[in-house]
């Protein structure tokens, strides 16, 4: 079958840049999908996004559909004939819906008789023909929150549309696409190009934009010349620069042609926090930061020009003047603040509401500090220390500077309470309220942190779970699943002895009445939930979580040690029979209606593989122990894998379901007692599959 490459690109005004990389991939993955459903292939594709384009090349593409066999089945025989041998309706009906003749028909043996079907081939279409429809509605189907329209046709796009690109070999795909006739002219760069280009083929599209347009088409490869561009314009000045990967996106998606340049500030600014300096620069102007050989930050900045200018020199100034009056914002902020205390500011939270029927935001810092100071103490902290940290945990949020970089709520709060005089674990804690910021990230480094950061988040579960809003669908307000993970993650990690229901049961006592008086069993179980996708990140099998919480243990710390123990017991042999043979137990208890735990009577036991189950039963029992009762899970079960033998024996040698009522209790009681052995760490019946 014959092969072409093909090309489309949408050029367009310049697109949000936040969203390039997104739309690109939405873009290229919306036209293979159509391409795979229309059952046309192809080779290699390369996608290309720019401030100006979205484009795909797909190699060898098949410039035909392969022809299908069609088969549609009629009445049966039976149903399509009268006694007579006459047609039936049934069968003029069919044959008739299709425009053909009964003798066209063909029959179909089944199990269930014998049917007429019409087989036919339906031939191909040619890609020239598809494509157009595929291409669009790829484009209808990208993520664009909300479309914008212009000129007079009633075409809608993120962005106005300024050219369309479309080859199938050299050849331009006939039609139109949002609006715009295809052709095979596109633009380079807005001062750099030499005028518009005709693309010769799909193959030398991105060569053609690089050399005549001084366009690098390619997200991935212009992400890396920015990246290797502003490393080594701070290593020119002796700096590291510190490349935060949202902004490198966002900066690749605003260039076409992009060029690093070093602008510098004024020594003074050095005095406002770093973060603040950071912050001011990043999202304002896009800029990169320095770093100098001990750590600092240094008097300068790293920005992108999308232009290659004669006169560098006059590009940095302008950008030097812009940054200056932003710099002296976030100075005279962190002056103006510095005048206050952060006991003082927080007053002004009584005029913030946190939910209406939870109170103010000074009204969360008073539970937040009660709690903290609660959980200190269960963890050997300072509990002083953590209700002074709650207190003032949200103080921070009327300042100037967090009312206009809010990014820095937490880290001002860190700042001003050194200033303030505070206890060095205090100021951390305020700042550490809010770690982990997201999944995988840092950790609370201080005891106070953890306590405050732990408090932090259970106070918004308990309140919001107690007065009926927990998280629904996609629709999670206040963050409260990022706030449950970081509760385990705390706990886990960190390796500190709390229980979530202590946890739970203390935070109610800070609230005043709470409509749901269910809330503590809810709470543990979306809480223990949330564990799943931990596992789940490391590849841990369903079956060992689900193992672990039928037993619902409540102790993050206790339960992770489980888990563990579980999923190592797993790779042992022994692990799948002594898996089953719990299964097999569970079903055979779970059929008898035996409300009290009976115990062996030794006396009872007749059979030897009964009587050697019961003797290594006790043995294994009072060498486990301990280690279950230090949270040696892992351990203990390793010992319990030498059950398999004498288990496997019994089942093989011993009718458990003797006619005898004692004997049979007897022999069950002996079964609950290795169960029960196991289920001290898991039910491991759910991992018989």
């Amino acid at each position: 079958m014959t092969m072409q490459d093909f090309i489309v690109e949408i050029g367009t005004e310049e697109l949000p840049p936040k969203a390039l990389k997104k739309l690109s991939i939405a873009f290229s993955e919306g036209i293979l999908k159509g391409l795979k459903d229309a059952g046309i292939c192809h080779g290699e594709t390369a996608s290309y996004a720019s401030p100006r384009r979205l484009a795909l090349v797909i190699n060898e593409l098949q410039t035909q559909q392969p022809d299908k066999a069609v088969e549609k089945r009629g009445p049966s025989k039976q149903a399509a004939f009268d006694a007579q041998g006459q047609a039936t309706r049934a069968l003029t009906g069919f044959t008739n819906s299709l425009g053909i003749n009964p003798d066209q028909l063909e029959e179909m043996d089944t199990p269930k008789g014998t049917w007429l079907v019409y087989r036919s081939t339906e031939a191909g279409h040619t890609t020239q023909a598809l494509i157009g429809d595929i291409v669009n509605q790829s484009l209808a189907d990208l993520p664009i929150p909300k479309r914008m329209r212009w000129g007079a046709e009633k075409v809608e796009f993120v962005r106005p549309v300024q050219w369309i690109v479309m080859l199938l070999g050299n050849d331009v795909v006939e039609g139109k696409t949002l609006g715009i006739r295809h052709g095979k002219t596109t633009r380079g760069h807005r001062f750099h190009s030499t005028g518009d280009i005709s693309i010769e083929s799909p193959s030398t599209y991105a060569q053609q934009l690089l050399d005549e347009g001084k366009v690098i088409a390619d997200y991935e490869i212009r992400k890396e010349k920015i990246r290797k561009g502003v490393t080594q314009a701070a290593e020119n000045v002796g700096g590291l620069a510190i490349i935060d990967e949202d902004l490198l996106d966002e900066v690749c998606a605003l260039n076409e042609w992009p060029v690093p340049l070093v602008g510098k500030f004024d020594v003074e600014f050095l005095q406002v926090p770093a973060e603040a300096l950071i912050s001011s620069m990043k999202e304002h102007q896009k800029y990169f930061h320095a770093l100098d050989g001990d750590g600092k930050i240094m008097p300068l900045f790293i920005t992108l020009s999308n232009i290659e200018s004669k006169d560098p020199k006059q590009v940095i100034s302008g950008n030097e003047r812009v940054i200056r009056p932003r710099l002296a914002d976030a100075a005279f902020f962190f002056k103006t603040d510095k005048k206050t205390s952060l006991a003082d500011k927080r007053e002004l939270l009584k005029k913030i509401v946190f939910q209406n029927k939870l109170g103010t935001i000074y009204d969360k810092t008073e539970r937040v500090a009660k709690l903290a100071e609660r959980i200190a103490l269960a963890i050997g902290s300072e509990p002083t220390l953590a209700k002074r940290a709650g207190e003032l945990a949200k103080s921070d949020l009327v300042s100037e500077m967090v009312l206009e970089f809010t990014d820095l709520q937490g880290i001002m709060a860190y700042h001003y309470a050194l200033h303030d005089g505070e206890n060095e674990e205090v100021s951390l804690a305020l700042n550490e309220q809010y770690m982990p910021k997201y999944a995988g990230g840092p950790l609370p480094s201080t005891p106070t942190g953890c306590a405050v950061s732990i408090a932090e988040k259970l106070d918004s579960l308990v309140g919001l779970f107690g007065i009926n809003q927990p998280p629904s669908g996609t629709k999670d307000p206040f963050a409260l699943r990022r706030a449950s993970l970081g509760i385990l993650r705390i706990i886990v990690e960190k390796k500190l002895p709390l229980d979530l229901e202590d946890l739970i049961t203390w935070a109610i006592e800070c609230h005043e009445e709470l409509e749901n008086k269910n809330i503590t069993k809810q709470l543990i179980d979306y809480l223990l939930e949330r564990f799943r996708a931990r596992y789940d990140d490391e590849n841990i099998s369903a079956e060992v979580f689900l193992s672990v919480s039928a037993r619902r243990p409540t102790k993050p710390l206790d339960f992770d040690k489980r888990i563990r123990a579980v999923d190592s017991f797993m790779a042992i042999d022994a692990a799948v029979a002594l898996a089953s043979a719990n299964k097999r137990v569970s079903n055979i208890l779970s059929k008898q209606n035996i409300d009290a735990k009976l115990s062996v009577n030794p006396d009872l036991l007749s059979e030897p593989a009964e009587q050697n189950l019961a003797l290594v039963l006790e043995e294994k029992s009072a060498e486990v122990m301990p280690s279950f009762e230090a949270g040696d899970y892992e351990k203990a079960l390793k010992a319990l894998a030498s059950l398999q033998a004498p288990v496997d024996r019994f089942f093989d040698e011993v009718m458990v379901m003797a006619n005898e009522e004692t004997l049979r209790n007897n022999r069950i009681a002996l079964l609950q007692s290795l169960r029960a052995l196991f289920l001290h760490v898991a039910d491991i019946s759910l991992l018989s599959r």
